[in-house]
């Protein structure tokens, strides 16, 4: 048996796996120590990230220009898309197509607030606004079209599989700060379910993502400091034990809980971004979404996938982790139940913080 401490430091570590494991978590603890060590310092840096203006010409001239780009989520240009502008109080109404480049421009534009609308066939419409001063040249922040969620199949002549896949696409370059991934979250509330194949695509993609084997070099290096896992030894040796045993940990969670479980009970693996209503409404559903999940048909129903899957990761690291250190079967549910209050601590950070750092967001 091992001392109540040492397990207290030993299921924390797991949990942490555990959460990371279950795919749309694997941001927390990395993105908690980042946070921690980077942004005080730099807060007082920051810019509006709705607009920026490049340049001016003199008060003296009346009017104003609005230019701009359109792309896509990947970065590449759009020609051809509508563009509007609209003055606030409605007195100017034009309109343009983006050129090759994706470029629009509106010249000798009355200053004041304005819309900027952007439209193309296969997207979803986009708006950005802003404030034009006198004589000012104002470039709007790039516009990412994503692709539209309501497409039918008469529509675009798209399955629901091909559908799921172009959201999929969408989901996986959602990384917060610009490099941890975000895979498993959803900001669209009726996303078309995912197939059992994209189920193990994405559980694939986050266990060989490059910040999941630094995060579990992380852990391992503190369980080693630490001594956690006394069995392993030190030296290199010890370390490279307690790596694997952390991402033998990952991959088993992720699949089962994310890919295997998810696929047999027709259950959606992703946090659905709630975003909306009050903040008690909100934290209730980050609570609740812990041991609830959306079934493949849309409705709510208990998390078996996700439940089963923090303990299964459990029982199986009884294959590999040293003797002394081994859960039994009442020690294997605790560690469950730390994963699920670990899962329902990361929805809420995911709900109220991290869309405001994950800069290719999917909108909703």
């Amino acid at each position: 048996m091992i001392s109540s401490k040492k397990f207290l430091r030993s299921t924390v570590f797991l949990g942490l796996i555990r959460t990371f494991a279950l795919g749309h978590q694997s941001l927390l603890w990395l993105t908690l120590i980042f946070l921690s060590s980077v942004l005080p310092a730099s807060a007082p840096a920051q810019q509006d990230p709705v607009q920026t203006t490049n340049g001016s010409q003199s008060n003296a001239t009346p009017a104003g220009t609005i230019k701009g780009t359109v792309v896509d989520r990947t970065g590449a240009v759009i020609g051809g898309a509508r563009v509007k502008l609209i003055h606030a109080d409605q007195s100017v109404f034009r309109e343009t197509l983006s050129d090759n480049d994706g470029q629009f421009s509106f010249a000798n534009v009355v200053p004041g607030p304005f819309q900027v609308t952007v439209t193309a066939a296969g997207f979803s419409p986009q708006a950005s606004s802003g404030t034009l001063h006198l004589g000012e040249i104002y470039t709007v922040t790039p516009i990412a079209l994503t692709v539209a969620t309501a497409l039918t199949e008469v529509q675009v002549g798209l399955s629901q599989v091909e559908v799921a896949q172009q959201q999929v696409e969408e989901e996986e370059k959602q990384r917060v700060l610009g490099f941890i991934p975000n895979f498993y979250v959803t900001y669209d509330p009726h996303p078309a379910p995912l197939s059992s194949k994209q189920k193990f695509a994405l559980a694939w993609k986050t266990t060989v993502d490059p910040v999941s084997f630094v995060l579990i070099g992380v852990i391992a290096g503190i369980q080693q400091s630490q001594d956690q896992f006394s069995g392993y030894g030190q030296g290199a040796a010890g370390y490279g034990k307690r790596y694997g045993a952390s991402y033998a940990n990952l991959v088993s969670g992720t699949f089962i809980g994310s890919a295997i479980l998810p696929s047999l009970l027709k259950q959606d693996p992703r946090y659905f971004y709630k975003g909306t209503g009050s903040k008690r409404s909100r934290i209730l559903y980050a609570i609740a979404t812990s041991v609830i999940c959306k079934g493949d048909n849309g409705r709510w129903q208990p998390n078996y996938s996700s439940i089963g899957g923090n303990l299964a990761a459990g029982a199986i690291s009884n294959l590999y982790y040293p003797e002394k250190d081994r859960d039994g079967v009442g020690l294997t549910f605790e560690g469950g139940a730390i994963g699920i209050g670990a899962t329902a601590g990361a929805n809420l950070i995911e709900e109220f913080l991290i869309r405001k750092l994950t800069p290719n967001v999917q909108k909703p």
